[in-house]
C-alpha cells in the first residue's frame, strides 16, 4: 500500500533532529532506502517551507511536498485524501496527529502512527543488505539539488 507521511512527525521518531538543516533530506534518504526494498509509492509532507521553496518535488522515488508557511502538513494530507476520493482506502497515512488519523480512518485509509512506522523503517534498515550504491544520489536527484540551489542564489 502506498504511503502519505507527515514528515515532521516522523523525523524525531527516527532519532533525527528537527533543528538540523538537513532533517528533511535525511528522512527522504531513509524513505528512499525503504522504497528500494520493495515498498510502494511514498509521498511525504513537510510544513513551514518559505514561499521560494514551497512546492512538490520528485526526489528519486519519493514525492516530497514542501507546504508553504501558513499551512500545515496536516491540512495538505487532508486535502490529498479528499482529492483521492474513494481511492483513499488504498493508501496508508502515517501521522501522530489524532485528527489526521481520524479523518484518514473516516475515508477508509489505513493508519499508522509515526512511532509504529519508525519501527518498521528501523526493522527494514536492519534486515536489508547494505551496499555503497544504496547511499548515492541518482543523477536526477543531483540535478534537482543543483537546480534548487541555483534558483535560490541572490542576483
Amino acid at each position: 500500500m502506498p504511503y502519505l507521511i507527515d514528515g515532521h512527525n516522523l523525523i524525531p521518531k527516527l532519532g533525527l533532529r528537527l533543528d538540523s538543516i538537513d532533517d528533511e533530506m535525511e528522512l527522504i534518504s531513509v524513505l528512499q532506502e525503504f522504497y528500494r526494498h520493495g515498498h510502494k509509492q511514498i509521498e511525504v509532507y513537510f510544513d513551514g517551507a518559505p514561499a521560494a521553496h514551497a512546492g512538490t518535488r520528485k526526489l528519486g522515488a519519493i514525492t516530497a511536498h514542501f507546504v508553504r508557511l501558513g499551512r500545515t502538513a496536516d491540512n495538505a494530507i487532508r486535502d490529498r485524501l479528499k482529492a483521492m476520493g474513494k481511492s483513499a482506502k488504498n493508501w496508508t497515512v502515517v501521522s501522530s496527529d489524532r485528527q489526521v488519523r481520524a479523518e484518514a480512518t473516516a475515508v477508509q485509509a489505513e493508519v499508522i502512527t509515526s512511532d509504529s512506522f519508525a519501527l518498521m523503517l528501523r526493522q527494514a534498515r536492519s534486515s536489508a543488505p547494505k551496499s555503497a550504491q544504496d547511499r548515492k544520489l541518482s543523477e536526477d536527484e543531483v540535478a534537482e539539488w543543483i537546480r534548487l540551489f541555483q534558483k535560490g542564489k541572490p542576483k
